[in-house]
């Protein structure tokens, strides 16, 4: 695929991570930082599109004004989402989230939604767009699902991998072009009630679900529990047009035909 022109790329919007004030972080110590993971801005960029990060400036008025000026919405993986959003109290004080980010990414999807921006979720993105559809999640999946894989190692980290299962008339299934997938599986957190209008449209062999969509001429919402940006052909030798690859460029040209 030739690549884009600067202005032809689309613009992907990215909501940043948050670290926030830590008085013993031995660098910008007691200050609140704001980043993308690398390799999830590679690959937009490999796609065509350009990564736009998104900052929270403590106004919702600076958030719709960068939403609005991207063709379309990427949440990213990091922390857990607050319980406290989906109307319960953390089981352990680890699994509490991160409220803060929590509210920031609502504000971001709610005005992609309004400005009819695609929007794609991805690990604890697919939570918050969950969440913020009104749907809820498994605290944790090993405590709460009897049987349950494990979704994450964090030793084994991105190694660890499992099958999914998708629904052949997805948009998911058509992205990477199969019905099964082996994927990688980073995540302790998983959709357990599904938000207004979500269709669960993948699961992993013991049900858990790993993707979820809501695809109209109103809206365009897809979720999945994987990390398709770790999956971009730099493991064999190079950023190859790997399935994760074919999925962003999937998801690009979905932006590009509703812009």
């Amino acid at each position: 695929m030739s690549e884009p022109k600067l202005h032809q790329r689309p613009r992907i919007g990215i909501p940043a991570c948050l670290m926030h004030e830590d008085p013993e972080r031995p660098l910008f110590k007691g200050k609140a930082l704001q980043y993308t993971e690398k390799k999830m801005a590679l690959a937009v960029w490999r796609a065509g599109g350009l990564p736009v990060q998104i900052l929270d400036l403590d106004e919702r008025d600076a958030v719709e004004e960068a939403v609005a000026s991207c063709d379309g919405l990427l949440l990213q993986g990091g922390a857990d989402v607050h319980p406290g959003h989906y109307g319960e109290e953390a089981l352990r004080p680890e699994w509490n989230g991160d409220a803060v980010r929590d509210r920031f990414e609502f504000s971001a999807l709610e005005l992609a939604l309004a400005h009819k921006k695609p929007v794609f979720g991805v690990c604890r993105g697919a939570q918050v767009i969950n969440v913020g559809l009104g749907g809820s999640l498994y605290q944790d999946i090993n405590t709460q699902v009897e049987g349950s894989l494990v979704h994450r190692d964090w030793h084994r980290y991105e190694v660890i991998e499992h099958g999914v299962r998708l629904e052949s008339d997805s948009w998911v299934a058509r992205a990477w072009d199969s019905e099964e997938l082996l994927t990688n599986t980073i995540h302790h957190q998983a959709v357990k009630q599904p938000g207004e209008g979500l269709r669960v449209v993948a699961r992993a062999p013991d049900g858990i679900i790993e993707a979820v969509e809501s695809i109209t001429d109103e809206r365009w919402i897809v979720g999945v529990q994987w990390h398709p940006e770790w999956l971009d052909g730099s493991e064999v030798g190079g950023p190859h047009r790997s399935p994760g690859r074919m999925a962003f460029e999937a998801y690009l040209g979905v932006c590009n035909e509703r812009r």
